[in-house]
């Protein structure tokens, strides 16, 4: 393929691995720059054995200049996916995701505007998060893109969205790229300002831009020790230690849940094609899937007996549904999923079967959250 020296920030996490090795099966030579966070790498990361000897590997910060000096040397192709990830730990961790995701962003794009690069194209990793809730409809007052749910509505276990208008609940719609963009998380905030940043300096300067708004990414290599993100990894992780499932709300919010494998070749989709350029893309399964149905799913494949216990419990910021409408990534990028969720999450309790358990420290996320004032 063109444009084959690429490099990929957070390069060897969940996304970033898998994408670099497809890159390097079509012939690419693959920079990563990643600093191996605890929280998702631990101390011995498969991850990063998994592309160990096949990448220029370096560990370093976004955050940091010299590191992109020497990560952006005769690179044709930046992927930009280093972050902080996860809505409920962003809310108490303002400054981290802020510096991180926002700053790092910015040193990058500072130094593609002020220095000599090679650098023709840059996916950037945006995230389904920046829409809040999805797209959806009154029957009398038609579509609406609704605003954070009430705690009142919430304790009283009133759920779904509803009409501002005439305070019935909404029907859900799928969600499409020109709906209304409300994050109601930081981490959501955080993600609209890397996608409006890089949309707008590489339009300045000539520099091919894609912005890919990726729903709820699961598959084999998923991190099993991080209790923040990712609700297939969680729930596997309680019910390999045989603890019981703690299901929020009504067990009814639900996600379009998209597999690895469909995430990589919708990335690598963009960076192929020449003729689209600063333009935004929703990746996602086109289907959305209850959190409840997740649960009994994963249990099912586990053969666990395990209790699953929907709660009414609620976490300030939560949205209640999202899925993609995936009708503009098809049209332009000729892109289709090839997995359904129970292909998918078949393969990855599989992958997850040959795991070691990993200690179940989702109580501390939540107790966290708790002492916060953020989870009721």
């Amino acid at each position: 393929m063109k444009n084959n020296r690429v490099l990929i920030t957070g390069g060897a996490g969940f996304i970033g691995s898998n994408l670099s090795l497809k890159l390097i099966e079509k012939g690419c030579e693959i920079t990563v720059l990643d600093n191996l966070s605890e929280q998702i790498h631990g101390d011995d990361s498969d991850l990063l054995k998994s592309i160990e000897g096949k990448v220029n590997f370096i560990k370093g910060d976004v955050r940091n200049i010299e590191d992109w000096e020497k990560a952006l040397v005769n690179q044709d192709v930046v992927v930009h996916l280093a972050a902080e990830t996860g809505t409920g730990q962003s809310m108490y961790e303002v400054q981290k995701y802020v510096d991180v995701n926002i700053n790092g962003t910015g040193i990058f794009l500072d130094y593609l505007v002020n220095r000599e690069h090679s650098v023709k194209k840059v996916i950037i990793a945006s995230s389904r998060a920046i829409y809040g809730e999805g797209k959806y409809q009154c029957e009398t007052h038609g579509f609406q893109y609704p605003d954070e749910r009430l705690e009142e509505n919430l304790a009283k276990g009133e759920f779904e969205p509803k009409c501002s208008i005439c305070n019935q609940n909404l029907i859900l719609l799928a969600t499409d790229e020109t709906s209304t963009i409300h994050p109601s998380s930081v981490y959501g905030i955080t993600k609209q300002n890397q996608e409006q940043m890089v949309l707008n300096v590489c339009k300045s300067i000539g520099v091919g831009a894609v912005a890919y708004r990726y729903q709820n990414v699961y598959g084999p290599g998923q991190s099993l020790k991080n209790p923040y993100t990712g609700i297939l990894s969680i729930f596997s992780t309680q019910i390999k230690n045989g603890n019981d499932i703690n299901i929020f709300e009504d067990g009814l919010e639900s996600r379009d849940f998209v597999f690895i494998d469909d995430v990589v070749d919708a990335t690598i989709a963009g960076i192929e094609n020449d003729e689209v350029t600063s333009e935004v893309f929703n990746v996602g399964s086109g289907v959305c899937t209850s959190v409840i149905e997740v649960a009994e799913a994963l249990k099912r494949l586990y053969n666990s007996d395990v209790n699953i216990n929907i709660s009414g419990n609620f976490r300030l910021g939560d949205i209640r549904h999202n899925y993609a409408d995936l009708t503009k990534i098809k049209d332009k990028l000729k892109f289709t999923p090839n997995f359904t969720f129970q292909q998918g999450v078949e393969k990855f309790a599989e992958w997850v079967n040959t795991q070691e358990v990993q200690k179940d420290q989702y109580e501390k996320s939540i107790e966290e959250m708790k002492s916060k004032g953020l989870f009721k």
